[in-house]
């Protein structure tokens, strides 16, 4: 099997993100795995951080795997990220969100 492109990599990640559907999140390692580039989790941070303006990719249901948003707590990248998860109905403690209850099984 011949190693994959940078932009495949990418489109798979963003397929793979594209398929979470509301009110469930995934992590970084998870989307890795799903997307065939597993060990990458950190390139899936990446690629997120490659979406093109005005993506309708929900970028933001991908979290670290400890359950928590990534970004720095009080930036307003991290209040983006909660307020949206938020409105999907997602709750959200201290930048944290329950696995147990919201990670996605697809």
């Amino acid at each position: 099997m011949s190693e994959l492109s940078q932009q495949e990599k990418l489109q798979a990640i963003w397929f793979v993100v594209s398929q979470i559907p509301p009110g469930k999140v995934a992590t970084y390692g998870q989307v890795a795995i799903l997307a065939g580039l597993p060990g990458l989790s950190r390139y899936v941070g990446y690629a997120m951080k490659q979406l093109p303006e005005g993506s309708s990719i929900p970028w933001h249901r991908v979290i670290n795997s400890q359950g928590k948003i990534s970004f720095p707590p009080k930036s307003k990248a991290f209040f983006r990220q909660q307020s949206v998860l938020t409105h999907e109905g997602i709750e959200v403690h201290n930048g944290r969100i329950a696995l147990k209850r919201f990670q996605w099984a697809p």
